[in-house]
């Protein structure tokens, strides 16, 4: 008995996607459950898995277009499984084909840069190697279609996610007034803070005390005494926010993708350290989903995980703000008439001149600064 492997609606406004791996040969027995495909959308990617047991033949190899309801292979079963039954989709890396993929869309991520971890003092590095792994760099699933070689050159597929990236680009920097203004700051009492607390920080809540915490937290308080970046156009009409729902952008190995923290001024350090956690187990195990990208009022990038030390983030539409943060660097200050050298981090704050003036923009990247300069104030709610 043959059973055709149809694509599969994976969400409401997608209507094709790549087919970008078979995870099964041609002629191969697979069985239930077995994953036979990797499809990249512009949204996410999917595994879509075998329902019934038998023989693959495939009808379109990888590196092809494939529109939703195309078939794109079949299975020769002996008969004794149920018929007419299809591959079914499941978000990447997920065990069952039970849970339909959300039908939700989510704001194209902004080409902003990886997770917010930073880099400090050698006595601090192995500290800042583990908060690294708090957002690691998601993994993609299954080797992409094999790239063709012309003469001195390489000639391959835009993944649906990269021209999405791509179109996203010229559409935030065709539409919006974007304009940057930077700051630094002195992250000496942040690393103090961590060092004398985090031992009873992670025995109470099972943890470690990062240092996005703190950085999601400044924002929070930025955006609550600047409530104007909290805003959007729509059209004619001015949007503004009451609720903080903050983006962390993340690089993965098909591109960026910006999963967000839910009602951040509602949550302790532990319970956004933890939420972090989260998707950080999300991001090794291939299992980030629509809803976990949707929305944001906010995004926070940060390059000094690749070392930039100064970058002009770009925005992540239909947002208004984005804070870049950097490498932190080691560098000689005046300090109340005295040189002395601190660990130094620059930050960029990228904005909407349309719907933010100059003067917020600077109020709202100073407040950051003095919240990071000041951590206690944070913990305080100050």
């Amino acid at each position: 008995m043959s059973h055709e492997v149809k694509i599969p609606t994976v969400g409401e406004s997608i209507s094709s996607g790549l087919l970008s791996v078979w995870h099964k040969a041609d002629g191969e027995n697979v069985t239930v459950g077995d994953t036979l495909l990797t499809l990249d959308t512009d949204k996410v990617s999917t595994d879509l898995t075998a329902e019934v047991p038998g023989v693959l033949h495939i009808k379109v190899p990888a590196g092809q277009e494939v529109n939703i309801g195309e078939v794109v292979a079949s299975i020769e079963s002996d008969g004794t499984a149920a018929s007419n039954l299809s591959a079914a989709a499941v978000p990447v890396t997920e065990a069952s084909a039970a849970a339909p993929a959300p039908k939700v869309e989510t704001p194209a991520p902004a080409p902003v840069e990886a997770p917010a971890s930073v880099v400090l003092a050698p006595s601090l590095r192995d500290a800042v190697a583990a908060a690294n792994d708090s957002l690691g760099v998601l993994k993609a699933s299954g080797q992409p279609a094999q790239p063709v070689l012309e003469g001195r050159m390489t000639r391959k597929k835009m993944t649906p996610l990269r021209r999405k990236i791509a179109a996203q680009l010229v559409m935030a920097q065709h539409q919006a007034a974007i304009l940057t203004t930077f700051n630094e700051c002195d992250l000496s009492a942040v690393m103090k803070l961590r060092s004398e607390m985090q031992d009873a920080f992670t025995k109470e809540f099972g943890v470690k005390l990062g240092f996005m915490s703190f950085f999601i937290k400044a924002v929070v308080s930025a955006l609550k005494s600047t409530p104007s970046i909290n805003a959007r156009i729509d059209g004619d009409d001015l949007i503004e926010n009451h609720y903080f729902d903050i983006g962390v952008a993340v690089g993965t190995e098909k591109g960026l993708m910006v999963p967000v923290v839910r009602d951040a001024d509602q949550k302790s350090f532990a319970q956004l350290e933890k939420d972090l956690a989260d998707y950080a187990v999300k991001a090794r195990e291939g299992k980030i989903q629509l809803p976990d990208l949707q929305g944001g009022v906010f995004t926070i990038s940060n390059g000094g995980v690749y070392g930039s030390l100064l970058s002009t983030p770009i925005l992540n539409p239909p947002q208004s703000g984005i804070l870049g943060m950097h490498k932190i660097q080691e560098r000689p200050i005046a300090v109340k008439g005295q040189v002395v050298v601190r660990p130094m981090m620059y930050l960029a704050m990228s904005y909407d001149h349309r719907v933010v003036d100059g003067k917020e923009a600077v109020t709202f990247l100073v407040r950051i600064k003095d919240c990071l300069e000041n951590p206690v104030r944070l913990m305080l709610g100050l």
